[in-house]
């Protein structure tokens, strides 16, 4: 969507504040022991007392509140009986419909003890994004996000998965501009429009460039051996810096 006026931004801001909380409440529960499903349960409880409402669930049917992926795993976990174990990399991607807005976010965690590769590739991750979002503003090329994610893959030695990427969002789940994705793209001439509400969320790899769906119809996975980082941001794009509406304990 396009913001057309202060009661939009105010609703993209409002449900980007609820799952921005969600995905750091669910993030610092991850404990060995617990499984996804109780994980999960966390999110729809939070869900349930803020007034909003899963979105994978509203708009695809998914058999969770939130998506929870696990080591080899790399996005669509679907919550269930998996139990989270010692030195585990943990992903949630928390995204929520309320009063009509969306909003979708993501982050990755390390259960203790944390390896020295696993929290590099979190790092990286984080600065993927960081660095993808000081690329947008009305007016610039979409294509300089996957180039600024794909230099940092490549700077830290990992890799980018492919058919993975961001997307527009705001009054449904996936909108316009789709396949945002995280590799420079030399064919793609779109540009970003003043307002445009997009999600930006760089997924690196240790080994995969591409996954696919497993029997459950839902997670996807790459090697078996590869272990994979998301993080993702809701974002209004401005004529400077875009506003960031999932940003942890702030609006903007």
């Amino acid at each position: 969507m396009t913001i057309q006026n202060q009661y939009d931004l105010d609703g993209i801001l409002a449900i980007g504040r609820i799952v921005a909380d969600i995905r750091d409440a669910m993030l610092a529960a991850v404990e060995p022991g617990m499984t996804t499903a109780e994980l999960d349960e966390i999110g729809g409880q939070m869900l349930s007392r803020l007034g909003a409402t899963s979105a994978p669930m509203k708009c695809y049917d998914f058999p969770g509140f939130t998506c929870i992926s696990v080591n080899e795993e790399a996005a669509h976990g679907v919550p269930g009986a998996r139990v989270i174990g010692a030195g585990d990399i943990v992903n949630v991607d928390v995204s929520a419909e309320r009063d009509g807005y969306y909003a979708d976010t993501g982050g990755t965690t390390v259960v203790s003890p944390v390896a020295d590769d696993k929290a590099a590739l979190c790092r990286a991750t984080e600065l993927a994004l960081e660095r993808a979002l000081a690329e947008v503003r009305a007016g610039a090329r979409l294509n300089r996000i996957g180039k600024a994610i794909e230099r940092v893959a490549i700077s830290h030695r990992f890799k980018v998965i492919e058919n993975l990427a961001g997307h527009g969002l705001g009054r449904s789940l996936h909108e316009e501009p789709e396949s945002i994705v995280g590799f420079y793209d030399a064919a793609d001439r779109r540009r970003l429009a003043y307002g445009q509400v997009i999600a930006v969320e760089p997924f690196l790899s240790t080994r995969s460039t591409f996954v696919s769906e497993t029997d459950d119809g839902w997670t996807l996975v790459g090697h078996p051996d590869s272990r994979s980082a998301q993080f993702e941001h809701t974002i209004v794009v401005t004529d400077g810096a875009p506003i960031i509406a999932t940003r942890s304990g702030a609006a903007a």
